[in-house]
């Protein structure tokens, strides 16, 4: 693992600072072009109108240096010639200002090129590369604790640098080895249930850690392999009532006038489990009705309307707790939207317990809004699972399990 962590980093370290020295150089490429044609741009608008003013100044001498041989000519030679040419020469003296030149700009109003160069850059770039980049001996946040769960893990991770202050998290996961890692979980937590995971299959996880204040992530902890040996939870189909999502682990009531429990499709509820029932979304038509209830049986009894009945433990809407059928004094807070109801059971065995029957305690813990109940289901028979279900009135309820 150190070999391997080490050439990975290397190999990290050079591309980036290679990736560095490559956008540095296309950078500093393109401010010089920028300033040079900014150079250009000058010259051309400074220079265009000194041209201009030099040809002005070029054509008069000429054609006064013209018009001086014109006169030396026209003072040679005989008289009817001289007055003649003296005639022309006249004439033309008098159509052109040989005293007037154009206006030329004074020195101090010609521009004058100069380079501004900042030799503080080169400071503050060594400044900030020398800061730039650390090498850590190990990640600050590592992952601590894989819990199968029925078709899903969870995940939990924690601090291994006491100095790190942690504002957020962030878990990857991949299914094997050679699929790209994808973000599953960016929060405040040091938990999470990942959920839609196949059973018997290896998943790789990887967690890193932004400090308090900063942008930048920490680098990723060591990639642990996880499983789930337990099947997902499904609720079964075929009942007219209820819809099912494309995993079976939600169920919507709907508009139908049909009624009656949904069950899970077998009972993959385990004693030492915890089974969640979590209400994705509620808009219900009509008040809740008080059989409305979630929980769970030993067995499906198909004519039946409610969990609230014998072999059945559940909640009703309304916060009721049943135990076969007889409902307790102790009470949970309303099932809302957005709520949350776990159920978490383990064997208390009374006495000789067989296939055949016989006294069977299991103590139940209902838990919902921060609340919870305990107490101590007896049955006649031995349960090394059980079924789940529950049953609404109106449409609108809307149910994950897992």
């Amino acid at each position: 693992q150190i070999k391997e962590s080490a050439t990975l980093t290397r190999d990290v370290l050079e591309q980036h600072f290679n990736d560095l020295k490559g956008t540095l150089r296309k950078l500093l490429d393109e401010r010089l072009t920028s300033l040079l044609q900014e150079v250009d741009v000058i010259e051309q608008e400074s220079i265009k109108p000194l041209d201009e003013c030099q040809k002005l100044i070029e054509h008069g001498v000429s054609t006064a240096d013209d018009l001086l041989r014109e006169g030396e000519s026209a003072v040679d030679g005989d008289v009817e010639q001289q007055n003649e040419k003296l005639c022309n020469f006249t004439k033309k003296a008098l159509h052109i200002q040989l005293d007037s030149l154009p206006e030329v700009p004074s020195l101090v109003d010609v521009p004058c090129l100069s380079a501004q160069l900042d030799d503080c850059l080169l400071t503050i770039l060594k400044n900030q590369i020398f800061r730039h980049g650390t090498v850590a001996s190990r990640p600050p946040v590592q992952l601590e604790e894989f819990v199968e769960k029925p078709g899903g893990i969870l995940v939990r991770w924690c601090k291994v640098d006491d100095d790190f202050a942690a504002q957020d998290y962030r878990l990857q996961y991949r299914k094997g080895t050679a699929a790209p890692f994808e973000d599953v979980y960016v929060g405040s937590e040091a938990e999470f249930m990942v959920l839609h995971i196949d059973a018997h299959v290896d998943y790789q996880f990887r967690v890193c850690a932004r400090g308090d204040g900063r942008q930048e992530w920490s680098p990723w902890s060591v990639p642990q392999t996880g499983r789930t040996t337990l099947v997902p939870h499904e609720w079964t189909t075929g009942l007219e009532g209820y819809s099912l999502s494309s995993r079976r682990n939600i169920a919507l009531r709907n508009d139908s006038q049909s009624c009656g429990v949904l069950y899970s499709k077998a009972p993959t509820y385990f004693c030492g489990q915890t089974l969640t029932f979590r209400q994705v979304l509620i808009e219900t038509v009509g008040q809740p009705d008080r059989r409305d209830s979630l929980g769970v049986c030993v067995e499906q009894h198909s004519g039946c309307d409610s969990l609230q009945r014998d072999k059945a433990v559940c909640v009703s809407t309304n916060g009721a707790v049943f135990v076969n059928g007889k409902e307790m004094t102790n009470q949970l807070p309303a099932v809302t939207s957005g709520s949350t109801v776990t159920f978490d059971m383990e064997v208390v065995q009374l006495g000789p317990c067989s296939n055949e029957g016989g006294n069977f305690k299991l103590r139940v813990t209902i838990s919902s809004n921060n609340r919870e109940v305990v107490f101590d289901w007896v049955l006649d028979q031995c349960c090394g699972s059980l079924y789940f279900g529950c049953s609404f009135s109106y449409p609108g309820w809307k149910v994950l399990v897992f």
